[in-house]
């Protein structure tokens, strides 16, 4: 398997979990060895086998120096999350400057497309592969919008969940399954990139209906879940992770 983004949050959460069910994990991080180390040493800690690889999902040359390291390292690909995924200061619109656009969208879209793309190359029976599985990791910001906060975190999204309809339909007779999972308000570090360190604490009353953030762990679950067999007939699909948002 390999998770993109794995050193931190949900994608260090889901690859640990996955290390306890027996995967072989690529651990991709960008800049914070140390913490991709931490997840790789928990992963083997257990007997599970894990590597760290440093990789920015925007370059189209480090994602496929990522794959090869996969191959290379873990053996035949059977699993990926598009898990990498970055976000900038809250604000307006009208308040943004293009620059952040295209940060945004070259690795929450490209990045994704890139990954998945070279998972396809690997899995797909029709190039040889023998299957696998495939989710990406969307938000519920993409239902939502992310007004006055994050429009363009949200609009990247939404280009995700169309992605993943895509993509599933073209590879559903070639052994692939391709599906989604949309966290909503979870305890992560990212909140902070936006400038709202403590914005799940803030925001649980009033937009969520079970009251509560959610934690790294439970949208673990839901993606593991779609990778196993117990998800064999599910594909283009999409799990709300969001407390009922």
């Amino acid at each position: 398997m390999v998770v993109t983004g794995a050193s931190r949050g949900i994608g260090a959460a889901t690859a640990r979990l996955a290390g306890e069910r027996g995967y072989a994990v690529c651990v991709n991080y960008v800049q914070n060895e140390d913490a991709a180390n931490s997840v790789v040493g928990a992963i083997t800690e257990k007997g599970g086998r894990a590597i760290a690889v440093p990789a920015d999902v925007a370059s189209e040359a480090e994602v496929m120096r990522l794959f090869e390291s996969a191959d290379r390292e873990l053996g035949p690909l059977t699993a990926l999350v598009n898990n990498a995924g970055i976000l900038e200061t809250g604000m307006r619109l009208d308040e943004m400057e293009g620059g952040r656009f295209n940060r945004v969208f070259a690795t929450n879209i490209t990045g994704s497309f890139l990954c998945a793309r070279e998972a396809v190359r690997r899995m797909s029976t029709r190039r040889g592969g023998k299957g696998g599985a495939i989710v990406n990791l969307s938000s519920i910001a993409a239902c939502l919008g992310g007004p006055n906060e994050y429009i363009d975190y949200a609009a990247s999204k939404g280009a995700i969940d169309t992605m993943t309809i895509g993509l599933a339909k073209e590879v559903a007779d070639e052994g692939i399954r391709v599906n989604a999972v949309r966290p909503g308000l979870i305890y992560t570090d990212i909140h902070a990139s936006g400038g709202f360190p403590d914005r799940v604490d803030k925001l649980k009353d009033t937009g969520v209906p079970m009251k509560r953030g959610g934690y790294p762990e439970e949208v673990a679950r839901a993606i593991l879940w779609l990778l196993s067999d117990e998800a064999s007939y599910t594909t283009g699909s999409f799990i709300d992770v969001a407390g009922g948002r």
